[in-house]
């Protein structure tokens, strides 16, 4: 039994030319159009060399992380007479001292401890403030709620050097000025814009009819939240708990400032210390410096499969 092929109706042609509104090949004339081999290889080979170039670039920018994990095993000798790559060619030398010293003689286990302190409160406290905020300003109507959006979003572009005198002066005079507590206040508050802005713009993209089948219900808007909104979130969440994370973990600016270099500073500020007493022993700055990025690390490879989608999902509504 053979197969034959039906022949293209000109008035079907015609008639999706009229709907689409353009002028052109339609789809059904696209698909039926032959590629040939010297088209199909050319986009072969367009393929393999974007593949080929996001796999260099990423190479070349793992170089400086691989570099200063393998220069952290290696002794102060090894680290001043030879670069870093030396270390990979036999015979091995690589030592576990100079985390020992970092860890118990420079006092960075108490940092470590700090900036854990510092970092999950600050990441969570902006996250969880954020997610209310968004969600009244995306399905609750009250007077004025498009203009505090819209201030809460021009609060991106003041720099933070700004707002470092001025709110220094409000904790010293509330006397809280070097706790916990000022650190965690600061950080919500510089954290809150983008956050606001990122969930705003995905609780937005939702459907309406699943709002208006809860509230029909009967569902408060606690129960929305709580029961609808917040498992449809956790992309969005996930991606906006990265990059939270990672700015207070890394941050030297508002912890110098509100917390200062004593027993509660966090890793950055015991890195830059560091630096100042023992910069001619590299090998213990790479030990430190390393150890500072490893949860940072893990974090963003445990949810990097939340990371794009929640970038994204409030970038096209429907």
């Amino acid at each position: 039994m053979s197969m034959t092929n039906n022949p293209v109706d000109p008035a079907r042609v015609s008639a999706e030319k009229e709907i689409a509104g353009v002028r052109g090949p339609t789809a059904l004339e696209l698909a039926e159009t032959p590629v040939s081999p010297r088209e199909r290889l050319g986009q072969r080979l367009n393929g393999g060399l974007l593949m080929a170039l996001v796999v260099l670039i990423s190479l070349l920018w793992s170089v400086p992380t691989f570099g200063l994990f393998v220069a952290s095993f290696r002794s102060g000798a090894a680290t001043q007479s030879t670069g870093w790559w030396n270390g990979l060619v036999p015979p091995w030398s690589f030592t576990l001292q100079n985390y020992q010293d970092v860890l118990s003689a420079q006092g960075l286990g108490q940092a470590f401890l700090n900036s854990l302190i510092i970092a999950i409160p600050g990441t969570i406290l902006p996250v969880l403030v954020a997610a209310f905020a968004a969600y009244a300003f995306a399905w609750m109507r009250f007077p004025l709620r498009d203009w505090l959006f819209l201030a809460i979003v021009a609060l991106l572009v003041v720099p933070i050097q700004m707002t470092l005198i001025p709110i220094l002066s409000i904790f010293t005079g509330l006397g809280i000025t070097g706790s916990y507590l000022a650190i965690w206040l600061a950080h919500t508050a510089y954290g809150l814009p983008f956050a606001v802005y990122l969930l705003r713009s995905f609780f937005g993209a939702l459907p309406s009819d699943l709002m208006e089948s809860a509230r029909i219900d009967g569902a408060s808007h606690v129960r929305v939240f709580t029961n609808i909104l917040l498992p449809l979130a956790v992309p969005s969440l996930a991606s906006l708990v990265i990059f939270q994370f990672m700015w207070v973990w890394n941050d030297l600016l508002v912890a110098l400032i509100y917390i200062g270099g004593g027993d509660r500073a966090p890793m950055t500020v015991t890195i830059a210390n560091l630096v100042n007493s023992f910069g001619s022993n590299y090998q213990v700055l790479t030990a430190a410096a390393f150890i500072s990025m490893a949860l940072p690390l893990i974090v963003f490879f445990s949810l990097q499969r939340y990371f794009v989608r929640g970038i994204l999902a409030g970038s096209v509504k429907g």
